[in-house]
């Protein structure tokens, strides 16, 4: 059985995770291409030693170019903050090394643009790391919409609301310097895939951001919040849907409010990743006193469940969406085809959350996505 050996540049939460993930995916779902956790790279060569006895590793790496540079390196894994996305992606795609890059795809529209050229000129698998998509009710949600279901899409309203920073007293950190940092960089990618994912190409839209709390306590005194804790945009979906779709650090009482609502001509979806093993499902058929929102508990049925369990009901979670990702990846790189989401399908999310950055600036005056 064929191996490749996975090097891995990044070792904090998003780091362990997709450690976990190669490490456990080929028994998960018996993969015809085998990684092997070669080696991992993080901020100085003592933590990458630290991260590497933690997580298995054969070996630590000096730094992120080693890491690259190594011929036992035959994938590169990107778990860094967004600023070295870009750098790190097209040294390792100038070797011809398939690269899988957390989400967003860098640190602005530039970043992703180049991080796509380099992608397609080498030619070799790539893929963006969207992993709450891939949840097995997430996935039914789109093959029940795709299967026309609920008919032809008319609404989306999507959501992704947590509370991580609602306490204003909460100190200044990273997450509250540069806008790649903000709401519109950290969480927004998330639900703004699950939208092009569910219905499709964004054509325009009018947005709003604000920093609710504008200074935070810092090292040396009141420091300036220079991103957003909230945003929002109304939407016009390339088919015809209207949509909304809403962004929050600040949601006090929400702990993964991944959430939305779709609404068709023949039925509705409801969704909430605090639920993640569950879905809605409203038929318009029958009777109208036995009509009403069905509640469906994903199991081997759905897609991507039965490798982890063979009960319904008992439920996946965040951990195995990674592992999911994993499986995708190394059946790009394997089966030689793109697998969804690659970088260009990054590029899009970047696309909308920059036309949203601009219409904001612009007083919410409503701006066209460009493809």
């Amino acid at each position: 059985m064929p191996e490749i050996g996975i090097g891995l540049i990044g070792g904090g939460y998003m780091g362990k995770s997709h450690a976990v993930a190669f490490g456990a995916v080929g028994a998960v779902f018996d993969t015809a291409l085998r990684p092997r956790l070669e080696m991992i790279a993080a901020g100085s060569a003592a933590s990458a030693e630290r991260y590497r006895a933690a997580f298995g590793f054969h070996r630590a790496a000096r730094d992120w170019r080693a890491l690259v540079a190594d011929p036992r390196v035959g994938a590169v894994v990107i778990a860094t903050p967004q600023a070295l996305h870009r750098e790190i992606a097209e040294a390792a795609l100038a070797l011809a090394k398939p690269v899988l890059c957390e989400k967003p795809l860098g640190a602005s529209l530039a970043d992703a643009r180049a991080m796509v050229a380099a992608a397609e000129a080498a030619g070799v698998a790539n893929m963006s790391g969207f992993n709450y998509v891939r949840t097995p009710a997430t996935q039914f949600a789109r093959q029940l919409i795709a299967e026309g279901a609920i008919g032809q899409v008319t609404w989306f309203r999507g959501e992704h609301t947590e509370d991580f920073l609602a306490d204003p007293s909460l100190p200044a950190n990273w997450r509250t310097r540069g806008m790649a940092n903000g709401t519109l960089g950290d969480l927004a990618p998330h639900m703004i895939n699950c939208a092009l994912a569910l219905v499709g190409p964004v054509a325009s839209l009018s947005a709003m951001v604000e920093t609710v709390h504008a200074t935070r306590q810092g090292e040396e005194g009141p420091e300036a919040v220079t991103n957003d804790d909230q945003t929002q945009f109304m939407c016009r979906f390339a088919g015809g849907a209207m949509g909304h779709l809403y962004f929050s650090r600040i949601a006090t009482g929400r702990k993964m409010g991944y959430a939305y609502e779709i609404t068709g001509t023949k039925g509705a979806i409801r969704f909430d990743q605090e639920d993640q093993n569950a879905i809605w499902l409203y038929r318009a058929e029958g009777p109208e006193a036995l009509r009403g929102f069905r509640k469906i508990l994903t199991g081997p049925a759905h897609p991507d469940y039965r490798p982890f369990c063979v009960g319904p009901g008992h439920g996946t979670g965040f951990q195995d969406q990674i592992i999911i990702e994993a499986r995708d990846f190394l059946a790009a790189i394997h089966g030689g085809k793109p697998v969804w989401p690659t970088f260009r399908d990054g590029l899009a999310v970047w696309e909308v959350a920059d036309a949203a950055a601009r219409s904001a600036a612009a007083g919410g005056t409503w701006i066209s996505v460009a493809g």
